[in-house]
């Protein structure tokens, strides 16, 4: 199957001055000595139709692995979640995860989406409306990674997070510990944290995971330079890179990259970039722990752990954490 990058390409470019913080992104991480993209720029529509795709490609084992946990061990991680809890899931993205747990939630007294892709987080919004007509959804389009308000109504519930996917990974540990924090500052004292967290495993499957032979998130990865030509007036021929993903075992992490099949110089809002044959741009970290690993990370950003369940295969991991 052969899937095409150039999503959306009749999409009128939007205006520079709505487009501030991803271009002034676009240029530092471009204009770096390690040319660099912030992973969070994926999740335009059409990266996040794609990200979707590749949650049920044979090669992917985090989406399913993390969904047979929440099956099997739902009633466990639900228990550890206050009754009337209003739950906020950090970049929501689709709900599928979401309905394995909801079904083991019955007093949950709201659902708060949050999510950078405005469009798509209103339109999983009303699906899950018609679907849980009982239960009150207040979406909020924001950047996960800074600090945003909830919802003026949650004033007084009891809060609880949803951070699934392992979405964890895209920040080093640093970052990561930061995040955790700052989910802890939103949520308060007290509040509970679901965490998916991808596991330490052979290279080989890492690196299929990240590499489908469908090419599926080769285009997800290109989509980024797309999305750069569309938004901030790039000229950048996206048949000039590749898509490389290899595991970096002293980091411990998979790392994704667009790779220049030549030498050449691209724009990007009148700026200009020069590339050697053969560097890349990377564009993005997925980390993988340990289940002590992760414990000790969360205990630095101030979250107590709970309970941490696994698959039979030690593939994937879901952590309950407690703010401190």
């Amino acid at each position: 199957m052969t899937i095409d990058p150039r999503l959306s390409a009749d999409a009128p470019a939007s205006p520079l001055p709505e487009n501030g913080l991803f271009l002034t992104d676009v240029w530092a991480g471009l204009g770096a000595a390690r040319k660099t993209l912030p992973a969070k720029y994926f999740y335009d529509a059409a990266g996040s139709a794609l990200f979707e795709q590749i949650t049920v490609l044979p090669e992917y084992y985090p989406t399913r692995t993390e969904l047979r946990i929440l099956d099997e061990r739902g009633p466990e991680i639900a228990a550890h979640l206050p009754e009337g809890a209003a739950l906020v899931e950090f970049g929501s993205g689709s709900t599928v995860k979401l309905r394995r747990l909801l079904r083991h939630l019955p007093g949950l007294s709201a659902y708060v989406p949050v999510d950078v892709s405005a469009e798509f987080l209103h339109e999983q919004a009303e699906v899950l409306r018609a679907d849980f007509p009982d239960l009150p959804i207040e979406p909020v389009a924001a950047d996960f990674t800074r600090p945003f308000a909830l919802p003026p109504r949650l004033s007084g519930r009891p809060l609880a997070g949803f951070f699934p996917g392992s979405t964890i990974g895209n920040f080093e540990p640093a970052e990561a510990a930061r995040l955790l924090d700052g989910f802890g500052r939103i949520l308060g004292e007290g509040a509970t944290l679901i965490v998916g967290v991808d596991l330490v495993k052979d290279r080989d499957v890492l690196e299929a995971a990240y590499d489908d032979a469908a090419g599926v998130t080769a285009a997800f990865n290109l989509n980024l330079l797309h999305r750069i030509n569309r938004e901030l007036h790039g000229d950048i021929d996206l048949d000039s890179f590749h898509h490389r993903a290899v595991f970096n075992e002293a980091e411990s992490r998979i790392e994704m990259h667009l790779v220049s099949r030549v030498a050449q110089t691209i724009h990007v809002a009148g700026r200009a970039f020069a590339f050697a044959e053969g560097e890349s741009i990377h564009t993005e970290n997925s980390c993988k722990y340990t289940i002590a690993s992760f414990r000790a990370l969360a205990t630095r950003a101030g979250w107590s752990v709970l309970e941490a369940w696994t698959d039979a295969d030690g593939l994937f991991s879901v952590h309950a954490l407690r703010r401190s």
